[in-house]
C-alpha cells in the first residue's frame, strides 16, 4: 500500500496553476505525434504534413476527451456548477471520448488530404497507445481514474488536498497503474507487428482489439458510475470497440482475396 502526498499543482502564477496533469498530457501527445510522424513518414506520409494534420486531431480528440468525462460525471459533479466543465487543466478527460473525437478528425482531415485513412490509422497506432500509457502518470499524480476502496495488497491512498479522489487517506485500487502497464504490453505487441501485419488498417483494428479488451475487464474494478445492465460507460463502449474491430478483421482478408480474383 502507498501513499502519495504530491502535489498536483507544480507552481502558481497568480490564479493561474502550472499542473502536473497538464505537463505530463503534453509530453505523452509529444511522444505519441513524433512517433506516429515518424512511423507515417514510413509508409509514405510526409513528416511536415502529419506535425499540421495532429493539431487538429489533437483538439478534436481533447473536446471528445472532455465531453464524454463531463457526460459521465454530469450529476455528481457538474450539474451544480456547469462552468467547472470548461476547467480541462484540471483534469477529467475520457480516453475514449478521446479517441473518437480524433478519430473523427482524423477521418475527415484524411478525406480533406486524399490519404488512405487506414494507412494513416496503422501509422498512429503504436505512437497512440504509448501517449495513453505515459498520460496515465499524470492519473497516478493527480488521483484521477481511481478504482475503488481497497484493502490491499495493492492500492494508492493521497494527502494533498488538491487530488481528485473522493476522500483523502483511503486506499484506492490504482487503475491507472494497470493500465500503464497493460498499454505498454499493446506498444511492445504492435511496434513488433507493424511491419508484417498485412493489410491497412489491421494494426489498428489489433489495437482497437487489445484496448477494447483493456478498458472491458479493468473497468470492473473501477469507481466509475453504471450506466445500464451493470456496466460503466467504458465498458459499454469497450464492447462495440470490440465488435467492430473484430468485425472488420475479418473483412478485411475477404475483401483482398475478391479483388485478388
Amino acid at each position: 500500500m502507498i501513499t502519495i502526498s504530491i502535489d498536483p499543482i507544480i507552481f502558481n502564477i497568480g490564479h493561474f496553476a502550472v499542473r502536473w496533469y497538464s505537463l505530463i498530457l503534453l509530453i505523452a501527445i509529444g511522444i505519441g505525434i513524433w512517433l506516429t510522424a515518424r512511423e507515417a513518414e514510413r509508409r509514405g506520409f510526409k513528416k511536415d504534413d502529419i506535425y499540421d494534420a495532429a493539431i487538429w486531431i489533437i483538439v478534436g480528440g481533447l473536446l471528445g476527451a472532455r465531453l464524454f468525462h463531463v457526460l459521465d460525471h454530469w450529476s455528481h459533479e457538474y450539474a451544480a456548477d456547469p462552468i467547472r466543465a470548461l476547467y480541462i487543466w484540471e483534469g477529467g478527460l475520457a480516453i475514449w471520448g478521446a479517441l473518437i473525437g480524433g478519430l473523427i478528425t482524423g477521418a475527415l482531415v484524411a478525406w480533406r488530404r486524399g490519404w488512405r485513412f487506414p494507412k494513416l490509422l496503422d501509422a498512429a497506432a503504436p505512437g497512440l497507445v504509448l501517449a495513453q500509457a505515459i498520460g496515465r502518470i499524470a492519473c497516478v499524480i493527480t488521483g484521477d481514474a481511481m478504482g475503488k476502496p481497497t484493502d490491499g495488497p495493492f492500492g494508492f491512498a493521497y494527502t494533498n488536498p488538491n487530488v481528485m479522489v473522493p476522500q483523502l487517506g483511503v486506499y484506492y485500487t490504482p487503475m491507472p497503474v494497470y493500465e500503464l502497464v497493460i498499454n505498454l504490453g499493446i506498444f511492445v505487441v504492435l511496434w513488433g507487428l507493424r511491419k508484417r501485419i498485412g493489410p491497412d488498417g489491421r494494426l489498428f483494428l489489433v489495437y482497437l482489439t487489445l484496448y477494447s479488451l483493456e478498458r472491458f475487464f479493468l473497468a470492473f474494478t473501477s469507481s466509475y458510475r453504471i450506466i445500464a445492465f451493470g456496466l460503466t460507460q467504458s465498458q459499454i463502449v469497450a464492447i462495440f470497440g470490440l465488435v467492430i474491430s473484430l468485425i472488420f478483421l475479418a473483412l478485411i482478408p475477404r475483401k483482398l482475396n475478391k479483388q485478388s480474383m
